[in-house]
């Protein structure tokens, strides 16, 4: 290589290695930033193109936002002379491409362009961690010699970590952006559900709902009707946050519209089955209670999709019932049959009490879980108080229980009390 590059061109090279350098700092955007670099290296190293590939480590693969004259470009990070630069980490000469059974002709291909000779260095953040490749291609003259090399080396440790600091704002921005989205649709959650629970003669009624994250999988619902009655739902879908939020958002609207139509439980839940069939993936599915409270007679009509314990505690006799489900869980299975309705009457001081399986899962450091006999030793304790007074005990008894473990699902209870 020739190394007789003149003082005054050298001086020259590094001026506007640090006029550049000085732009790249003011750059607020990742892919203006990117233009910068690639034509910087095009004005420092005179050559016909120059590329950035950002690497992905995650996805094990080199990116292009940018190329002078190129759409995109993406490929796994250990092909081709970026992806060796990437593995070992140092600056690659290839005086004639072609000739470099390393070089991925791939690209060339793709986009038309001859390569001749290139140089390819490694973009270091200030962390030490490799940010990307630059690749400078087709020296104008004769080839790059070694004053290029070292110009090209100079110029790539201002650009990793310029590139880095960008890279981590951009992520930051992005952070900022999702946990934004994450509050509204947390917002538009909450205001689903009841603001307070309905006035029904004879009845106390109280719903609870918290989420293990921003959003949650679970839902309760008060839907006072024209004719007195009182539909009541709890709902739970797999797993916990924004996407299960969706799904119970449309279980939740499609109650409300099908019980608002028909009071035929057996009909209703059908219907929603079947629709929920249409919308969810194969991995998702609902647990729900849906009911038809009555003050008239003192009944509650009821259907069970998968979902319990659904537990009945008759006062007169102190004794608990546990009702089972009648039917599987939505979403599961497009016709599924459902048994007919279950009815009961509460008697007064009777208790129907419906949790989501946050409660009954959620374990202490052990692995032991709270269960469904601490719940109703919970319930027997508190059972003449309110029912927003036994749900705030079963929360208390579950967290003193967790011992400090940390919520892990969400967590969602009705209470229904016969005064």
């Amino acid at each position: 290589m020739n190394d007789s590059t003149p003082t005054s061109r050298r001086v020259a090279d590094l001026l506007t290695v640090l006029e550049v350098s000085r732009e790249l700092a003011a750059t607020a955007d990742l892919v203006p930033l990117l233009r910068k670099i690639e034509q910087a290296a095009l004005q420092v190293l005179r050559c016909e193109r120059a590329t950035v590939f950002l690497f992905d480590p995650v996805a094990g693969e080199l990116f292009s936002r940018f190329a002078t004259g190129v759409d995109e470009i993406r490929f796994p990070a250990d092909q081709g002379i970026a992806g060796e630069v990437v593995r070992t980490g140092a600056v690659i000469e290839v005086p004639v491409a072609y000739a470099d059974p390393r070089f991925n002709r791939e690209i060339d291909r793709r986009t038309g362009f001859r390569t001749r000779n290139m140089i390819a260095l490694p973009l270091i953040g200030f962390d030490g961690a490799t940010v990307g490749v630059l690749q400078v291609l087709n020296k104008v003259d004769d080839g790059f010699d070694a004053w290029d090399r070292q110009l090209a080396e100079t110029l790539g440790g201002q650009v990793g970590v310029v590139l880095q600091r960008q890279l981590l704002l951009e992520q930051y921005a992005e952070k900022q952006r999702l946990q934004a989205d994450l509050n509204i649709a947390r917002d538009i959650q909450r205001n689903l559900l009841p603001e307070r629970p309905p006035e029904v003669p004879g009845f106390d009624l109280a719903g609870f709902n918290q989420p293990a994250d921003e959003t949650g999988g679970d839902c309760y619902d008060f839907i006072p009707l024209e004719d007195g009655c009182v539909g009541i739902t709890i709902a739970d879908a797999t797993g916990h946050g924004i996407g299960p939020a969706l799904v119970i958002a449309e279980c939740r609207a499609l109650f409300r519209a099908t019980i608002g139509l028909s009071r035929d439980l057996a009909a209703n839940v059908c219907r929603i089955n079947d629709l929920l069939c249409e919308d969810l993936p194969s991995d998702r599915f609902v647990t729900a209670f849906f009911g038809l409270l009555n003050p008239a007679d003192g009944s509650l009509v009821h259907h069970s999709a998968g979902h319990g314990p659904l537990i009945h505690y008759r006062r007169a006799e102190d004794r608990f019932h546990e009702l089972k489900p009648s039917g599987i869980p939505l979403g599961i299975m497009r016709g599924a049959r459902f048994d007919a309705p279950q009815r009961l009457v509460l008697s007064p001081g009777d208790l129907m009490v419906l949790v989501t399986d946050g409660f009954l899962e959620w374990a202490r450091a052990d692995g032991e879980q709270f269960g469904a006999a601490r719940l109703e030793q919970t319930v027997r304790r508190h059972r003449d108080e309110t029912s927003a007074a036994i749900i705030a005990a079963i929360h208390e008894a579950v967290v003193s229980f967790a011992a400090g473990k940390p919520q892990a699902d969400d967590l969602t209870a009705v209470v229904i009390r016969r005064t």
